[in-house]
């Protein structure tokens, strides 16, 4: 079969084009950011990894790399050993870039999110009390991506929400049981707080309204559990587990409706 001339001329230009203009650090972060929203992490990692050659020691590239790298661990299974192992040298090397975008840039608030919320996924992989050092790493980190406050509202809700997932997780055990473990800055408060700060900044966010649902059944506070509960049904779409999210508040409604009976 013959192939036209036109055909070839056409290919031939689209070549000679990307050579004449390469993509740059900043086309390569905006296709990864763009198959992030589209929830394509291998995507997206590939695209900031090209970018991380192009712009070696860039925090810019290197917290979103990590994003990446565990949002691909959260997703691998955890049945066998070895599926284990995978996953969590999965977490350790997103860590790994999160704290060097940290080391580069020490004054940015989205880089110590980052940290955070990957220490946060191996706390929760290894078990919150059998990882107590890195629990407070979570914590240090949260609090200081909110104390530097830049990197706009969603930078922000989600370090409030980090932190006060954090608080609400170690406040799983009792106080008595914790204090012995360096874990008695626990509060119950403070997570109810800092999740009502999230929505504040993040509005119609479901996982922030999930968690502060829980937080408010953990004090038997039905009404303001079911409240929140109602509104993660009708909250939009947005994030990658939203529906997951959306299962777990309506399991849980059923439950509070029938304590406020």
């Amino acid at each position: 079969m013959k192939i036209s001339t036109f055909f070839l001329a056409t290919i031939f230009s689209v070549i000679v084009i990307s050579n004449l203009f390469p993509q740059t650090v900043e086309d390569l972060i905006q296709e990864g950011d763009k198959y992030n929203t589209e929830f394509n992490h291998q995507k997206s990692l590939e695209a900031y990894q090209k970018a991380d050659k192009l712009s070696p020691a860039n925090w810019e590239v290197l917290w979103r790399i990590s994003r990446a790298i565990v949002d691909i661990a959260n997703k691998m299974p955890e049945e066998t050993d070895e599926q284990k192992d995978a996953k969590f040298n999965k977490y350790k090397k997103s860590f790994a870039f999160a704290d060097s975008a940290v080391k580069l840039a020490s004054d940015q608030s989205v880089t110590y999110l980052r940290r955070a919320i990957v220490n946060g996924r191996i706390a929760l992989f290894q078990g919150v009390f059998s990882a107590i050092g890195t629990v407070d790493d979570v914590k240090l980190d949260s609090e200081r991506a909110i104390q530097f406050n830049n990197g706009g509202n969603y930078v922000q809700a989600l370090s409030h929400y980090v932190l006060g997932r954090t608080h609400a997780k170690v406040c799983e055990k009792s106080y008595l049981l914790r204090l012995p473990l360096g874990l008695g800055w626990g509060d119950m408060e403070v997570a109810i707080r800092e999740l009502q700060n999230a929505i504040k900044l993040k509005p119609n966010f479901r996982m922030f309204h999930l968690e502060l649902a829980k937080a408010y059944i953990e004090e038997d506070e039905y009404e303001l559990a079911k409240e929140n509960l109602l509104l993660v049904e009708k909250a939009p779409v947005v994030l990658e587990d939203d529906e997951e999210y959306l299962k777990e508040a309506k399991k849980l409604l059923v439950e509070v409706k029938k304590e406020l009976e």
